[in-house]
């Protein structure tokens, strides 16, 4: 019989690569979907050109983290893991409207592990972490064991689901995991962030349908590595005997200007020319660097990052051009 897993926030990035991941592992995945006004489902499009597939092995529904729908869904589907991938997941965003990320991201994650534990199923459970925990950082680079120092209200709410996750292993004795992910990115990268914006901004100035990209701090510093691998540490973490939590990252960090630098060099372009900065992109307080130590990860999990930066560019511009390409021939529909 077919394992069963449950993924909140399985309509964005994270989550449509591990539903990708989990059903070519033979899983019957369920995902949690907010209903909107519009059709938000296209990061799920190469699993629904497979109706054999899709029909028979993915099963979404409706509701929220913000709402009291958990215990029931819990109740019906009894998964034997869960993902918490749902998320207010822009940081810049965050600082505008801090109580809605309060909601979904902090008190989201009490409501899921509650209803867990008056389901009383016992599945092992993920929490989507965040590098951005670290804010200020206490230490280069960022382990485990690193003090967290967040420096925005959603690096907050995800503090204090990290702990949560902790305590309801400790107290219930739950199979509760925390992946502290660093930056992440692909194709499927919302148009808002940092990376995503830069890359369809190349397709379209190469296009001549943009002349000026504007930004915020391009001196800040990540370590950037690939969505598409980083789900599998997910995995792979509900895969192991006792709970822990974990760093996921490549060792590596990388200036927004440097991103700026691959991605328009490798369309033959000069960045110069067409970025500007704009105050409104500005954090009110900002997080320099990230730089994550994924030994833990590479030791217990026999996992490591295999895509490299230049080529995590080049992977995500040479998307972006053939997704302008293929719109403006009609081939396809530009959602994400």
């Amino acid at each position: 019989m077919a394992k069963k897993a449950l993924i909140t926030g399985i309509t964005g990035q994270d989550g449509s690569y591990l539903a990708e991941l989990l059903l070519g592992k033979g899983y019957e995945v369920h995902g949690l979907v907010r209903r909107a006004s519009t059709f938000n489902r296209g990061r799920l499009d190469e699993i629904y050109s497979d109706p054999q597939l899709s029909e028979t092995h993915l099963f979404l529904h409706y509701g929220d983290l913000t709402d009291g729908s958990l215990v029931r869904l819990l109740d019906r589907v009894q998964p034997e893991e869960i993902y918490n991938l749902g998320a207010q997941s822009h940081v810049r965003v965050s600082f505008d409207n801090p109580e809605y990320t309060s909601d979904v991201n902090a008190t989201g994650s009490v409501r899921l592990l509650e209803a867990i534990r008056e389901s009383g199923i016992k599945p092992r459970f993920y929490q989507a972490s965040s590098s951005e925990m670290y804010g200020l950082v206490q230490e280069v680079p960022q382990t485990e064991k690193t003090p967290f120092y967040p420096r925005s209200p959603y690096a907050v709410s995800k503090v204090f689901a990290y702990w949560m996750t902790v305590n309801y292993r400790e107290a219930y004795g739950l199979h509760a995991t925390n992946g502290i992910l660093f930056n992440h990115e692909s194709p499927r990268r919302g148009k808002g962030f940092v990376t995503r914006k830069i890359t369809r901004a190349v397709a379209h100035i190469q296009a001549g349908l943009q002349n000026k990209l504007y930004l915020g701090n391009l001196d800040a510093q990540r370590d950037w590595g690939y969505a598409k691998e980083y789900v599998e540490a997910m995995w792979l973490m509900l895969q192991q005997n006792q709970p822990d939590d974990y760093v996921v990252a490549t060792g590596e960090t990388h200036s927004v200007r440097e991103f700026l630098e691959e991605s328009f060099g490798y369309a033959g372009l000069d960045w110069k020319q067409y970025v500007e900065l704009d105050p409104r992109y500005l954090r009110p307080s900002e997080v320099d660097l990230l730089i994550g130590d994924a030994t833990k990860a590479r030791r217990q999990l026999n996992w490591e990052p295999k895509t490299k930066f230049k080529d995590l560019v080049r992977l995500m511009v040479a998307a972006d051009i053939q997704l302008l390409k293929d719109h403006r021939e009609g081939r396809v529909k530009v959602t994400s």
